[in-house]
């Protein structure tokens, strides 16, 4: 039987690790005009932190709590008794960070409409040194990533998790916020590690990651600006003629865990170059519908496509 897209039911997804502050976000989202429904919520609790829900919010947004001791709980039987019970207009998950991301397997009759993750900035260090991996999966498929807490974290700092998770998930919205609100992010052009001002910027191999994130975030940035860069060459048959990838291997993760960062690049010598070959390339940035970003991005003009050395060094963040 197919499920129309407007029958399923809604779910939405808030996680981080232990007392990340999910439960104050999840809390204060309740309370909003913008996420008031006439019907029944059910909030799906994976795990107990220090802080608790308040039984009158609960009552007044007619929002069942469910508790849950194991991924696997979350089954087609889950959700279809939880259908049975309550009707619910929507589920509201409060997944356990610890838990892989990759477990939660939402059955046909439900629609993952939004995941949110939640990470506690004055913690993020120890997450990012020792748990990893496990926060790749909680980021990955993140429409929105708010880092709290950040009133002890430096700026430079800031930018650094900031380019890590952009990444992770570069379609990702970001939010940092100290005890004041929320923390302007805008790398400004002359804390850049090149010249924006040259006719033709530079990207030198050390360079290429913060390029690629400050690229994706700064159209005004970049439109019409030419850049040059080493990178190994990516094709496929689904590319369109004259059409290659020039990238780098980035560690986003850990060592199992790489990922290719690159543009897509228009170029007439595109039909000569060989997947896994490194090329110098000089080209102007636009900024275009590609199906692959699933939106607009840079799309790269070449001017030039030239043999060049093998860098050896992979991009980390």
């Amino acid at each position: 039987m197919v499920i129309n897209q407007e029958d399923r039911l809604p779910v939405f997804v808030i996680n981080g690790f232990l007392e990340a502050g999910k439960t104050q976000f999840i809390s204060y989202t309740l309370q909003q005009d913008y996420f008031q429904s006439d019907g029944i919520t059910v909030l799906v609790l994976c795990e107990e932190g220090d802080t608790e829900y308040d039984k009158e919010l609960l009552k007044r947004t007619r929002t069942k709590l469910i508790m849950v001791e194991d991924a696997s709980e979350l089954d087609g039987d889950f959700f279809g008794r939880l259908d049975a019970l309550y009707h619910p207009d929507r589920v509201l998950i409060e997944w356990n960070g610890m838990w892989p991301q990759d477990q939660l397997r939402l059955p046909p009759e439900c629609q993952l409409f939004q995941q949110i993750t939640i990470i506690d900035g004055s913690t993020f260090e120890l997450y990012l040194n020792n748990m990893k991996p496990l926060l790749a999966l909680l980021v990955r498929n993140s429409e929105l990533i708010i880092m709290n807490r950040c009133d002890e974290v430096s700026d430079e700092n800031i930018t650094r998790y900031r380019r890590g998770l952009k990444a992770l998930n570069p379609q990702a919205d970001m939010i940092f916020e100290n005890a004041e609100g929320e923390i302007p992010q805008e790398l400004l052009e002359e804390d850049l590690p090149y010249d924006m001002t040259a006719d033709v910027v530079e990207i030198t191999p050390e360079n290429y990651g913060i390029w690629y994130i400050d690229a994706l975030d700064n159209k005004e940035r970049y439109e019409g600006k030419v850049v040059e860069f080493t990178a190994m060459v990516l094709k496929s048959p689904e590319f369109p003629k004259n059409y290659f990838v020039p990238g780098r291997m980035a560690m986003t993760c850990c060592e199992a865990d790489m990922t290719f960062l690159g543009f897509i690049c228009k170029a007439r010598e595109a039909r000569t170059l060989d997947t896994g070959k490194w090329v110098k390339v000089r080209a102007k940035i636009a900024y275009e519908y590609w199906q692959d970003y699933d939106g607009v991005g840079p799309v790269l003009y070449a001017e030039a496509v030239e043999p060049a050395e093998e860098i050896k060094e992979i991009v980390q963040f």
